[in-house]
This record gives structure tokens, sequence and C-alpha cells, in this order.
């Protein structure tokens, strides 16, 4: 008796009306593109797939965002754009009258998303503000992360935009908003009474709700934020290998956070996913590749042809086999490198 672990689908693209794609490590990590991403983006609309690109970095504003869209060749407007600024902006907008005062934390983008519903930022608790706000900006230092614990101290209700860890750069992982959080959360003495994007299951049903989507599916790179929210909203969930998100991490997946799609980047939206199961002796298969979790080790008995397949089969074997420590991933990792060498993915 075999046991589903990864369904099969046809092209995503053919299935889904509308992608819900993050932004950072899916189609660009800082000022370039992923290679392929636009060309997917744009193959994935000829087949009646509309993409609209939620995400957690609330320091810029939507049409900022398009902008650099269209600059790299991605046909975007400001309203194909949602980011976490605009999700917080909404909860403080649905709770304090027009024209209250919010101190923020933050980029441009959380300004005019807060002005956008009729709220009035401050930068000092001296402006008496009745709430607090706090978003990822490059520019944040430790003067607005003082302030900001000041007000937290105060008891005023605070709202974060997200609590991601790191963000990707160029360089790899940067600290995020959340890290951010957490030192204003210890100054503070508690934290945060909401938070606005993901992984909280309202940012993408709000923005699959905009787009009128029938039949979303979510695109990300971290399990932590894009997966997560995805399993909460009960959306089909897509895990692309180009930003946070490696072998080993992919490997020790706990079922909250398993995409129910495994794809290298965006060109996935445009493949066939075959299915991944496992076997009663704990074999996962997939297509040739063969993958075994045996004593404390990932084992590869046939790695096919297709080290997606591998890893797909590997993910089976894994995530079937139940809780535990997970088994040491580096025979796969090794396996894949081989199939793939040079790939981002493959480490």
């Amino acid at each position: 008796m075999t046991r589903v672990v990864l369904p099969a689908s046809a092209p995503p693209a053919t299935v889904h009306d509308v992608a819900l794609l993050d932004l950072d490590g899916v189609v660009y990590v800082g000022p370039d593109a992923v290679p392929g991403a636009v060309e997917a983006i744009e193959r994935a609309a000829e087949l009646g797939m509309r993409s609209v690109y939620v995400t957690n970095n609330a320091s810029r504003p939507p049409r900022v965002v398009a902008e650099q869209l269209r600059s790299l060749g991605v046909p975007a407007d400001e309203t194909d754009v949602v980011t976490s600024a605009q999700l917080a902006a909404g909860i403080l907008g649905q709770r304090l009258p027009a024209g209250a005062r919010v101190l923020v934390v933050g980029g441009p983008g959380l300004h005019e998303a807060l002005a956008a519903e009729g709220l009035v930022p401050v930068s000092s608790m001296d402006e008496q503000p009745v709430a607090v706000v706090q978003g990822f900006g490059p520019l944040v230092g430790w003067r607005e992360l003082a302030e900001c614990a000041r007000d937290v101290r105060a008891g005023l209700p605070w709202v974060a935009t997200n609590l991601d860890l790191t963000v990707p750069t160029p360089h790899g992982p940067a600290p995020g908003n959340g890290a951010l959080v957490a030192a204003v959360a210890e100054a503070g003495g508690r934290r945060p009474d909401d938070v606005a994007g993901k992984p909280v299951a309202g940012a993408f049903r709000d923005a699959a709700d905009r787009m009128r989507s029938k039949s979303p599916i979510v695109v990300g790179d971290r399990l932590d934020t894009d997966l997560e929210g995805a399993r909460a909203a009960r959306i089909t969930g897509l895990l692309v290998l180009t930003g946070i998100t490696g072998v080993s991490e992919l490997l020790a997946a706990a079922p909250g956070v398993r995409p129910d799609l495994v794809g290298r980047d965006l060109g996935a939206l445009l493949a066939e996913h075959p299915e991944a199961v496992a076997d009663d002796d704990g074999t996962g298969r997939c297509n040739d590749a063969v993958v075994a979790a045996e004593d404390g080790k990932v084992v590869v008995h046939e790695a096919g042809d297709d080290a997606l397949d591998l890893l797909r089969a590997a993910c089976a074997a894994v995530w079937d086999a139940g809780t535990g420590a997970p088994p040491d991933p580096h025979p796969v990792i090794e396996a894949v490198r081989g199939l793939e060498p040079g790939t981002a993915w493959a480490r």
C-alpha cells in the first residue's frame, strides 16, 4: 500500500486562475530578477493565470514595487501588489477613528498605507499616538526602535506588519522585521498585539478576494511565512527553491509548513508535477527516484534522471516516517548537487 505525500498536478498555470506570488527570493533578489522568473510569469499569463504579488516587505508602497517589476519586464501595476503595510494599516483603520495618530517605525510604504486609511503617521510619543505599527525599513535605526519600545511599554496597541526573521539579499539572509520586533519586544516587555502579514491566513485570503479568484495558488520560497500561510488559508502551496528554503529545511519541515508542490523556480507554474508516494516499508518514490529514511539517514537507492524527483521522493520518505529527529539529508544534497551542478538550491 502506498500513501500520496506530494500530489500530482497538471501545470499549475492551467489549473489555478491566480498565482499569489511572494517577491523577495521568488521574482527577484535585490535589484535583479530571479533567472527565468519574468518569462515564466509571461507564459503563465498567456495560459490564463493572473499574477498578484503578496509581500511581507512593508518598506515600499505598491506603486514603487510595481515600478520595479515593470523595470524587470513584468507587466504589473499597483493594484497587482498587496503589502503587509496595507494589511497592517487595514487592521488599524478598522479599530481607530479617522485622524487618529499612529507611531510608525518603518519605511515610506507604511506611512502611505496609514495615510490611505485616514490615519496620521507620527514619529514620537510626544505627538500623542494612540497605537504603534512596526514594519521593515532598511533605514530603521536605534532611535526609532527605542521610541517604539517606549510606546510599547506605555501599553499602546502594537501591530507588526510581519515577523520574518530574515530577508534575502544577494549576499545571503539579512535581519528582517521579525528580528527588529524581537528587539522591541525584549525592551518593551511584551509581544505585538497583532501581526498583519504572512503567515496569517488573512494575508492570502484578502489578496485572493481582491482578485475574485476561485482557485488561487500560493508561490513562495519560505516555509515559515509563504507555505505556513498557504496551509492556514487552505490554499494550494508551491515552494520554489530560489530563496531562503533549501533541501535540509524542506526535509525537516513540520506538517504545518509543508508545501503541496515543489519546484526549482517559477518555471514550476508551467510544468507537470508528478506525485511522490511512500510505501509501507518507508521507501519514498517519485518516477524513477527511490529514497528511504534508514538508520538516521536519507538513503538514495535510485537517483533517477531528475533532481526534483529525487527531492520529492526524499520528502515522501522523510515526512511519512513521522516524528523524531530529521534524518541526515546530506546523501540527498550530494546526489542533487551531482545531478544539477551549480543550482541555487542544491546546497
